[in-house]
């Protein structure tokens, strides 16, 4: 089985694409059961944020999973696999890694550095690990890739330099405000980014802070813990009329925030993914809407130059690097395992056959000089194995050491299970021409 992640982002589609295929947490349990039901896929776990719906699966061959992937992914978007390949970002085993290593360091962020993400793969990977999609392949590679991701932020400073989302749009919104210092400030949202922002808020020298949510318990809790003021959310348009700033980052699947709401000048940032704000509010006097299109832009295309972290961008690139040399290790020990599994097999089938046809020619032996036969003939077996087996396992781990569980096969003419396709023949026409190019795609 090997290692596929075939997503999309805001590098490589719009806001509205990434819209429709953005699964909210009660989605994601249906949209892993369909993958799971595909031919080829046999692992799944998906990753969707604010900027990236990923599919991170095992699959039996490249081409086939790709395309059950493909077929999925565009039957949420609504649209034909060969409409959404243009959008679509794919890598493959070691490249795939890569990148998963990429995305939990920070370094495939919008904002290079920002930390949250490492916390929804985490999540992510415990609802594939509930819901029993992720299999040994992914268990491995998410484990390795969460601790990359806190090493990277442990021996870097890539968390002083950085900045989250929510730090880079204040940045933005500030250019309207003359800062937001001082300001007042309306979260809609009780989640996870709307917790962020409180805090980020209250740490820039905010003025008057305010939450709503539709469960006002939760917006109640979130507003104590930051020192807001929690609020209805039937009094969402009161509230605005009285604020500087909103921020909007809830996980509805319809606009929050309508004409209706909006009276007076405002400047808002719309965090969430599907948007929060209807298009018709940017329409209106006074009125500035910054969403994670904007923001996206804003980022200089995610570059770590931007934000003046290349030193410490670079050296979590050579930790990801480093990782990346122990994953390969490890994967072609795997792969190398399957035809030492089978050589120790047909050995042991040698070895019955010869003590059966023992058992007819010399039927006066005694059980006991039998057994002694048996073990004799194991020994000397598993004796002759012992160094070849240990031998290909540490070479494979080499450069080139693919072949040699091959040349191991054809010496023995053993029946293994050959390695999945490559991928040099993907059809252009059909799939996007930057397979297994790691750069970063946008957390």
């Amino acid at each position: 089985m090997n290692l596929l992640v075939v997503g999309v982002s805001y590098r490589t589609a719009n806001v509205t694409l990434l819209e429709r295929l953005a699964a909210a947490p009660s989605d994601v349990p249906n949209l892993l059961t369909d993958l799971l039901s595909q031919a080829y896929v046999n692992e799944a776990m998906v990753l969707s944020t604010c900027n990236r719906v990923e599919v991170y699966a095992g699959v039996t061959a490249f081409h086939g999973g790709l395309a059950d992937i493909a077929a999925v992914l565009a039957a949420r978007a609504g649209c034909e696999p060969a409409d959404l390949a243009p959008h679509l970002y794919v890598h493959f085993e070691a490249e795939a890694a890569r990148h998963a290593f990429r995305v939990a360091t920070g370094l495939d962020s919008m904002v290079v550095g920002e930390a949250q993400i490492i916390g929804q793969l985490r999540d992510a990977y415990a609802v594939a690990t509930e819901r029993d999609t992720a299999g040994r392949l992914l268990h491995d590679l998410m484990q390795q890739a969460l601790r990359v991701g806190k090493r990277a932020h442990a021996e870097t400073g890539i968390d002083r330099a950085g900045q989250n989302v929510v730090t880079a749009a204040l940045t933005l919104a500030g250019e309207h405000l003359d800062g937001v210092r001082g300001r007042s400030v309306l979260v809609v949202g009780a989640g996870s980014m709307g917790a962020l922002a409180l805090a980020t808020l209250r740490r820039a020298g905010a003025g008057q802070l305010y939450v709503t949510n539709r469960d006002g318990g939760r917006a109640q809790r979130l507003a104590e813990l930051h020192g807001a003021t929690a609020v209805p959310f039937a009094s969402l348009a009161e509230t605005i009329a009285r604020v500087d700033l909103i921020i909007s980052a809830t996980a509805s699947t319809g606009h929050v925030i309508t004409p209706a709401h909006v009276n007076v000048p405002v400047v808002i940032l719309d965090l969430a993914v599907p948007r929060d704000v209807d298009p018709m509010v940017v329409d209106l006097p006074g009125v500035t809407v910054i969403d994670m299109e904007l923001l996206a832009g804003a980022a200089s295309g995610g570059s770590g130059a931007a934000f003046g972290i290349a030193d410490d961008a670079a050296a979590v690139e050579a930790i990801v690097a480093s990782e990346i040399d122990a994953y390969r290790i490890v994967r072609r020990g795997v792969d190398v395992a399957p035809t030492v599994a089978a050589l120790r097999a047909r050995a042991e089938d040698l070895v019955a056959a010869e003590l059966a046809r023992l058992r007819q020619r010399r039927p006066a032996l005694t059980d006991e000089e039998r057994a002694d036969v048996a073990l004799t003939v194991h020994r000397v077996v598993q004796r002759l194995l012992h160094q070849p087996t240990v031998r290909v396992r540490e070479l494979a781990a080499e450069p080139g050491g693919v072949h040699y569980a091959q040349v191991l096969r054809e010496l023995f003419g053993l029946d293994v299970v050959p390695a999945a396709e490559t991928v040099a023949d993907v059809p252009v026409d059909v799939y996007p021409p930057d397979i297994d190019d790691a750069g970063g795609e946008g957390a």
